[in-house]
């Protein structure tokens, strides 16, 4: 698999495409198939009781492959997410970060598929993990 975008590209991109995002995400780390995808943890993204809440490590996977498959397809990509799985593990640690480390399984002319494992930074076991496929447009002309 070869990569269109390097990660300051993507972030790039991300930004303009998708400025939704601009204040919660960073990429750590790109290479073939592959991304590191940071949630910047804030106060907005807790819940009560000072954990990160669902809705955020559903988005830190979600745009984790929105992110990979962009770095892979450029930017015409626009992918939309079709299924999603997750699995909450463990509880993620208070003041730290989430990483998300995702994986492509397949990256074909109408789907993609991505592994995510969530981890609270510093930490060894994954607090989630999560399975997302995307539609991908036919390419016009």
């Amino acid at each position: 698999m070869n990569l269109v975008f390097n990660k300051t590209e993507l972030m790039d991109y991300l930004n303009e495409v998708f400025p939704q995002v601009r204040d919660d995400f960073s990429v750590d780390a790109l290479g073939p198939g592959e991304v590191t995808m940071r949630l910047l943890v804030q106060d907005r993204h807790l819940r009560p009781g000072g954990t990160v809440s669902g809705p955020s490590m559903f988005a830190l996977a979600d745009v984790a492959v929105y992110a990979l498959v962009l770095a892979h397809l450029g930017r015409e990509a626009l992918a939309v997410t079709t299924n999603a799985s997750f699995d909450f593990m463990r509880k993620p640690e208070n003041g730290r970060d989430l990483l998300g480390q995702a994986r492509l399984l397949k990256l074909g002319r109408s789907l993609a598929v991505g592994d995510v494992l969530l981890f609270s930074e510093g930490k060894l076991e994954p607090v989630a993990r999560s399975t997302m496929t995307y539609s991908i447009p036919p390419k016009r002309g």
